[in-house]
């Protein structure tokens, strides 16, 4: 492990822990979570996100995989693989369909990040995406820090600036599995989420530029109620993707005091609560997994996880969104914070 490396820069794995028993690894390969250990009802430790033993495990040339990673330089999609940022129009990869997914296939989930400080409680990891990178333009640089406190609380502080107009959405993909058996469906995860819309898609998955109410639909998630209840209703934007793939548009106003959204596990008591200042909360129920093998041997079938992505949302740039553009600029850097808080109960 001490002379991990790609393309000729060294990788690590980090250990940031508390005092409450909480333990979570973390790799320079791609900002990524490798695991998050936390005490259930009962006392047993349990690691809740998907992933793979060792850290080679999440190299493409092993896995082609965004379990835990930081995405960028634009998380989500954007429609056509193309982007207009003053004027000038930029083609980007087109990896999923005709759109450019979390930044293209050589997105920041495959970089290599240096690391600024590493500490018990700590992480400070830094980036310099540059100017052409996967088509983006400008040279952008990326401090990503991990804090873990004794309030149970991994903090991830996203910061970025730019010396060219450009665009920026950044996320954490964690897989998240709060059963403690990572290859057991998700469906029984108890959701809350504080939304009273939704960004309604097409066909491609890209946002059609509305806000559509969840009242009175699968996707109203106002109150705790199980992942799997609406699932497969007959619903049309369900059917689109094929589960829960959409970003929902979160109440403002929006701060660090009270949750966006909340999920939790009946079998093992663990609870995840999630606080962000971003827009957008984007939710994937692990609908494209497909029995990859990961830690300990474990398959991983389809929707054994969720993922709650908080971020701009999706296609911005496209859009005329005024609470989120997804735009950069220089002189006006970019902060982002996302709480992730787990307890048992």
């Amino acid at each position: 492990m001490d002379d991990l490396k790609y393309n000729g820069k060294a990788v690590g794995l980090f250990t940031l822990c508390n005092d409450a028993g909480i333990e979570v690894k973390i790799t320079n390969f791609g900002a990524r979570i490798i695991s998050f250990v936390v005490p259930d009802r009962d006392g047993n430790r349990r690691d809740v996100v998907q992933g793979f033993d060792d850290v080679a495990g999440y190299f493409p040339e092993n896995h082609l995989s965004d379990f835990g990673a930081v995405i960028g330089r634009y998380a989500n999609r954007l429609a056509g693989g193309r982007i207009t940022v003053d004027g000038i129009e930029y083609r980007l990869p087109q990896n999923n369909g005709p759109n450019c997914l979390h930044g293209g296939p050589n997105g920041w989930q495959y970089a290599v990040y240096d690391v600024v400080d590493a500490s018990r409680c700590r992480l400070e990891l830094s980036l310099l995406s540059p100017d052409g990178d996967n088509g983006f333009p400008g040279n952008v640089s990326v401090t990503v820090v991990y804090t873990l406190d004794n309030e149970n609380r991994l903090r991830i502080d996203y910061r970025a600036t730019t010396d060219r107009a450009t665009v920026l959405n950044m996320t954490n993909h964690t897989y998240w599995n709060l059963n403690g058996d990572l290859g057991s469906s998700a469906l029984n995860h108890l959701r809350r989420l504080d939304a009273d819309h939704y960004l309604p898609v097409d066909e491609t998955l890209i946002p059609t530029g509305g806000y559509e109410p969840v009242a009175n639909t699968p996707m109203d998630f106002r109150e705790l109620k199980p992942i799997g209840r609406d699932i497969e209703a007959d619903y049309e934007q369900l059917r689109i993707g094929s589960g829960y793939d959409h970003c929902w548009v979160l109440n403002v106003p929006r701060d660090l005091l009270c949750p966006a959204a909340c999920l939790s596990s009946p079998t093992s008591g663990i609870v995840l609560e999630v606080f962000s200042d971003a827009p957008g909360v984007q939710l994937y129920t692990g609908n494209f997994l497909d029995g990859i093998v990961g830690k300990g041997g474990v398959g991983y079938p389809r929707r054994s996880a969720v993922c709650l992505e908080t971020q701009q949302y999706p296609d911005s740039p496209n859009h005329s969104w005024p609470e989120s553009t997804g735009r950069l600029e220089p002189g006006k850097p970019f902060h982002s914070t996302t709480i992730f808080k787990l307890y048992s109960k």
